[in-house]
C-alpha cells in the first residue's frame, strides 16, 4: 500500500514556470519581449535561455500568444473567413448577407472593367501621344534635306 504526503506541491515543479507562462501569455508579446530585454540586463545566462525558448518552445513570430491561441480570446481574419459562408440559422439574415454579398461581387467585377478601360485608354493615349511625337520627328527630318555632292553618281553620298 502506498501512503502520499501533503508536503508535495501541487501541479509539480514546473507548475510557478507555467503560471508565469500563461501570465505573459495574457499580456501579449511586447510582455515577453519585455522580460526577455530585462532578463539579458541582469542575468544573461537566463536571458539566453529564455530567447532559447521563444524562439524554438512558443513560437515567437506566430501570429499570436499561445494563450489567445489556445484559449480563443483573439480573433484571426483566418478563421472568420472560414465561417462566412456557412449558414446562421437566422434564414432573413443569410438571405440578406448572400444578397450583399453578390452585389459586392458584382460592384467589384464592374470596378475592376473600369479599371481595365482606364488602363487601356491611358496605354491608347500614350501610344498615340508617341506616334505622334515619331511622326513630327520623321516630317522634321524629311525637311531637310541631304544634297549630294555634284560629282557623285546617284546611290552616292
Amino acid at each position: 500500500m502506498y501512503t502520499t504526503t501533503d508536503t508535495a506541491r501541487p501541479g509539480g515543479i514546473f507548475y510557478p514556470l507555467r503560471r508565469a507562462e500563461a501570465w505573459l501569455d495574457a499580456r501579449g508579446k511586447w510582455a515577453w519581449i519585455a522580460i526577455l530585454v530585462l532578463a539579458f540586463i541582469f542575468v544573461w545566462p537566463v536571458g539566453l535561455a529564455l530567447l532559447a525558448y521563444m524562439i524554438w518552445g512558443k513560437q515567437m513570430f506566430a501570429r499570436s500568444c499561445g494563450h489567445r491561441r489556445n484559449h480563443d480570446h483573439g480573433h484571426s481574419w483566418g478563421r472568420h473567413a472560414m465561417r462566412a459562408g456557412q449558414p446562421t440559422g437566422n434564414r432573413a439574415f443569410d438571405d440578406y448577407k448572400a444578397q450583399a454579398l453578390r452585389r459586392l461581387e458584382e460592384e467589384q467585377e464592374a470596378f475592376e472593367a473600369f479599371l481595365q478601360r482606364l488602363r487601356t485608354s491611358k496605354d491608347k493615349t500614350e501610344f498615340d501621344s508617341f506616334m505622334d511625337e515619331r511622326a513630327k520627328a520623321t516630317a522634321a527630318q524629311d525637311t531637310v534635306d541631304v544634297k549630294p555632292e555634284t560629282g557623285a553618281r546617284p546611290g552616292e553620298y
